[in-house]
């Protein structure tokens, strides 16, 4: 490891978003739960949305939602005309960044993203984000967008290609995980910068596939924790801080809440057909869901519909509330960007995005892993569909087609949502079950010290003032006790 380069008073700064862990899970994690007792740990207060898009921009920002603009993992787009989930460019974020502020006192203070989101665009100095190549003839091939460009080479050269594949879809799991923490730790040791943001993601799968309680679980965490122990000691070399956390915890869920059928039933929602296939219109309807998780966004057309739209969600099976502008202002949920009303799922249920009323008019990538084309979440994307014995088989084909260079169509999602066992998205009613904060810092907060919740809302001035760099005048730093 080369030494790190002398700069004046800025302590390093590890950040590891361990998706989904939480104090139950905790258990399993002795490498990560170390850092609590080296420093402290506390609940961590999320947003709602608590999905990932909302939460690592509340993070970065320290404001809210209606404040930075982020309402979901996606929102219908309402100058395109078109509904838009997994955007990729900083721009969409609104507020103060962690880095604008630090720099303001430290001009040469440098950041690592390693597959934070929002990522493209934003002024960190490095950066790696999954980015597919989408070839002209259809085709998509795993990759990664890294800034500088030499980074990609420098990391591919050493890792391989990012593995795009066990990022996400039926055959995601810990390899997308151990590639991120080996990218993490080579940036820590080659580049030094001031903060390293790593994201983390195993967790996420198989507490959704199988909920939050099995063994599935249980094997999940200690992958994780196993993986991230290299990076951690790595972190303890360079001296830097460590903080690890998490944008939401999973909670059993296997209820699915067709809110777009409702909606469509009810005379609200409009299709048009093409190849005989049926495709949202949110231009023509009167009122459809962008479903995320177990929140959904409903975009009103027109406000004589208002009332009645909300009576209709209201008397659904699965729905929980239903926020009106009043309602998601009390959340910090009211930005222009966000639907006319935002239905909130029972604890164990979550919402499709499905529209159609038959599958066999269900458009062709609703049977694909395809994120950018879906108009909501689609969590059944994490399964190979149980009712083709054939699936795997037919993916195998697939593979050799693409590899031959040949196009490919991979249709193995289910269109029944039945096997989702996991979900996440509504404020946590169990701490237990909820985000948690670790740090290898022994100054504790005097909120925590207290045995205070910390506010995602507060993470960003907290890990300026683990750096030893003043907040904004309108979030100051966090009082705190111990050792600095």
């Amino acid at each position: 490891m080369t030494p790190r380069p002398a700069k004046d008073s800025v302590r390093p700064l590890v950040v590891l978003n361990v998706v989904g862990m939480t104090p139950a899970l905790l258990a399993h994690m002795p490498n990560l739960a170390g850092l609590a007792s080296r420093g402290w740990q506390a609940p961590l207060g999320t947003v709602l949305p608590a999905v990932t898009c909302s939460a690592q921009a509340t993070l970065l920002t320290g404001v809210p939602p209606a404040q930075h603009g982020v309402v979901g993992n996606g929102w219908y787009f309402r100058e395109l005309g078109e509904v838009f989930l997994w955007r990729q460019h900083n721009k969409l974020v609104g507020g103060d960044k962690l880095w604008d502020v630090a720099r303001r006192t430290h001009p040469d203070y440098t950041v690592a993203n390693i597959c934070w989101w929002y990522a493209m665009g934003a002024s960190t100095n490095l950066t790696v984000t999954p980015r597919p190549v989408y070839h002209a003839d259809g085709r998509k091939s795993p990759d990664c967008y890294t800034r500088p460009p030499s980074l990609h080479d420098e990391l591919t050269a050493r890792f391989g290609p990012f593995p795009l594949f066990q990022y996400w879809g039926p055959t995601a799991d810990i390899t997308s995980t151990r590639w991120i923490v080996r990218a993490s730790q080579h940036v820590l040791e080659r580049h030094h910068p001031d903060l390293l943001l790593a994201y983390l993601p195993h967790l996420d799968y198989d507490l959704q596939r199988f909920g939050p309680d099995g063994p599935q679980a249980v094997a999940a965490a200690r992958a994780v924790d196993a993986t991230v122990a290299p990076l951690l000691a790595a972190a303890e070399r360079a001296g830097a801080t460590v903080v690890a956390l998490s944008e939401y915890g999973i909670t059993p869920a296997n209820r699915p809440v067709d809110i777009n059928r409702a909606l469509r039933r009810a005379g609200l929602l409009e299709v048009y057909t093409q190849a005989g296939m049926e495709y949202l219109d949110p231009w023509a309807s009167r009122a459809f869901a962008v479903a995320d998780h177990q929140i959904a966004h409903v975009y009103v057309a027109d406000p004589a519909d208002q009332a009645r739209v909300a009576d209709l969600l209201g008397q659904l099976s699965g729905v929980d509330q239903v926020l009106d502008r009043v309602g998601q202002a009390e959340h910090g949920l009211d930005h222009p960007r966000a639907g006319e009303l935002v239905a909130v799922a029972e604890p164990d249920a979550w919402f499709t995005y499905y529209y159609w009323l038959r599958d066999d008019r269900a458009p062709d990538f609703a049977r694909g892993v395809d994120i950018h084309r879906k108009p909501g979440y689609d969590p059944a994307e994490l399964f190979f569909d149980p009712a083709d014995p054939l699936v795997k088989v037919k993916a195998a084909a697939n593979l050799a087609r693409k590899k031959l260079g040949l196009r490919y169509a991979m249709n193995t999602v289910p269109l029944d949502p039945a096997p989702v066992r996991g979900s996440h998205g509504r404020l946590p009613e169990d701490p237990s079950a909820g985000p948690v904060l670790l740090c290898s810092d022994p100054g504790v907060p005097a909120p925590v010290a207290a045995g205070g919740t910390v506010a995602a809302t507060q993470v960003r001035d907290l890990l300026l003032d683990l750096q030893g760099i003043p907040g904004s005048s309108a979030s100051p730093s966090l009082p705190r006790k111990g050792n600095n």
